[in-house]
């Protein structure tokens, strides 16, 4: 069933609990939460149905290593890390430095290595306003 309306409005209610029920298990062992279509930010992971955003599944960065993180993020801007030009790269070093990956252990080694620069320029992308 189709109607005209918001975000989600697209999905049946019906199916939108069937497939919240069956995910809840998965999401739950992530430490996650199912979110509505209509929250469903650019971080979450989006779920779709017969085309449409059904729901989201929103994870906790925390306790997540380094490259959760990097995952995380390149599925957000849809490429690769490493083909991102400088102010990409920048942004990717300021998403991350938001997102607390940068307190976990040789972390500047890691991002530096995804995005194919020098732990010198990450830790000048981090020092930017």
């Amino acid at each position: 069933m189709r109607s005209v309306g918001g975000v989600g409005d697209a999905v049946d209610a019906r199916i939108r609990a069937l497939l919240a029920a069956a995910i809840t298990p998965l999401v739950e062992s992530l430490d996650g939460k199912i979110v509505e279509a209509s929250e469903v930010e650019s971080s979450d992971l989006a779920l779709h149905w017969d085309g449409d955003l059904a729901l989201g599944v929103r994870v906790s960065g925390e306790g997540r290593d380094v490259a959760w993180h990097l995952a995380a993020i390149e599925r957000e801007l849809g490429s690769a890390l490493s083909d991102l030009d400088r102010v990409g790269k920048q942004g990717v070093v300021k998403l991350l430095n938001e997102r607390g990956a940068f307190q976990l252990r040789r972390s500047v080694e890691q991002v530096a290595g995804e995005l194919g620069v020098s732990r010198f320029t990450v830790y000048n992308y981090l020092n930017r306003p």
